[in-house]
């Protein structure tokens, strides 16, 4: 028996992706990488020199600076993954179209939908890696940083300790002076200097640590003498210790996180108000991925005359009303103006019909009619 293999899949064997789909994909998968590599360097660049700022000041440990400019780029990624995802289909859809490669590929009976099964190879598993990152990878993130600005918030007032050097503390009440520290934070031949009202206190001991206790941050001195009056009066108190404790500062040590840190399972189980709000708002970036890249396919047709990057000037417009459109719906559910079971929702519709009528715009009720009850091919 002949087969005639002009005919669509008579003869071949099926594949998941054809040569077009992985041309595509391999060229937007390349566009995605660049843009939110741009956007995150810029995002967190900025981030990064407050960050920098703060360990100046000592406020935050050396150590601590490159762990958090790791965390801040998981959390810019999944909050700037879809804009990147939109620019990217935008830009690689808008060159075929002015390169006529849209043009060959109508010709060899590639329709729209040609188009949208290989943006959409990539962007479902995108948009899964969106949801993972906004649900889960940035909560972490931002548990993660806002842990050790904690932690160095607490251990501002150590930070400073090195050997053979005098340190103030609570405010110049407190002056230290130690010869060594070992990598345990042990110190020996410590000198102390204490004032209490008009008292003052002078504390020389053999050894000493830091400690957190009950009441705050504690010097811990340990086989010492301690010498205590009022300068210039000959009335004074010299006592010798096995143990004596200085406190340094009193602080609160409880981690209390924002809701940006807090676990999505904690939030989904919450009926606060907030927490409902913001639950949505993580919900968006996997449904802004898809609706976004749903939108772009028939823009990177409506301006095929401009630039290379023409049409990213009206994806910069979008996405701009989109996003704030966002953020004025969350003071709207905060203050209950939109009823929570709507939430955002309505925002991901709103963009849905846009990208409707772009599509209506571009080939007429007609052709869409003709689709959909299958009289013209896909």
């Amino acid at each position: 028996m002949n087969i005639d293999r002009n005919l669509p899949g008579a003869g071949r064997p099926f594949r998941l992706l054809t040569v077009l789909d992985k041309m595509i994909i391999k060229d937007l998968f390349k566009t995605v990488v660049s843009v939110l590599t741009v956007l995150v360097v810029i995002i967190v660049s900025r981030k990064f020199i407050k960050i920098l700022a703060q360990a100046i000041e000592g406020n935050i440990a050396s150590e601590t600076v490159l762990a958090l400019l790791g965390l801040k780029i998981v959390v810019a990624a999944a909050t700037f993954l879809p804009a990147a995802l939109f620019m990217s289909v935008l830009m690689v859809l808008g060159r075929m179209h002015r390169e006529q490669e849209m043009v060959a590929i109508s010709s060899a009976g590639g329709g729209v939908f040609t188009i949208y099964r290989s943006v959409f190879g990539l962007i479902v598993p995108l948009s899964i890696c969106a949801a993972g990152l906004s649900m889960y990878a940035a909560p972490w993130a931002e548990a993660r940083s806002e842990q050790l600005m904690h932690q160095d918030s607490e251990n501002a007032d150590i930070r400073g300790i090195s050997a053979g050097r005098f340190s103030e503390y609570s405010g110049g009440e407190l002056i230290f002076y130690t010869e060594n520290v070992d990598a345990g934070g042990k110190m020996s031949k410590v000198f102390v200097q204490n004032k209490q009202g008009n008292k003052l206190g002078v504390v020389n001991a053999e050894y000493g640590r830091l400690e957190y206790l009950p009441g705050g941050l504690y010097l811990i001195l340990e086989q010492g003498e301690r010498v205590q009056g009022i300068p210039g009066q000959k009335d004074y108190t010299i006592e010798a210790f096995k143990e004596y404790a200085v406190l340094v500062e009193k602080k609160a040590v409880a981690f209390v996180p924002h809701l940006e840190a807090l676990p999505t399972g904690k939030l989904w189980q919450s009926k606060q108000l907030a927490d409902i709000a913001h639950f949505q708002d993580r919900l968006n970036a996997p449904f802004g991925v898809l609706l976004l890249a749903f939108l772009a396919v028939p823009l990177a047709k409506s301006s095929p005359r401009g630039g290379v990057y023409g049409s990213v000037l009206v994806a910069f417009g979008i996405y701009f009303a989109y996003a704030n459109l966002q953020r004025v719906n969350h003071s709207w559910v905060m203050s209950e103006i939109v009823p929570t079971w709507l939430g955002y929702f309505w925002v991901e519709a709103l963009l849905l019909m846009v990208g409707l009528l772009m599509l209506v715009r571009l080939y007429s009720w007609k052709w869409v009619m003709l689709k959909l009850t299958g009289k013209v091919a896909l």
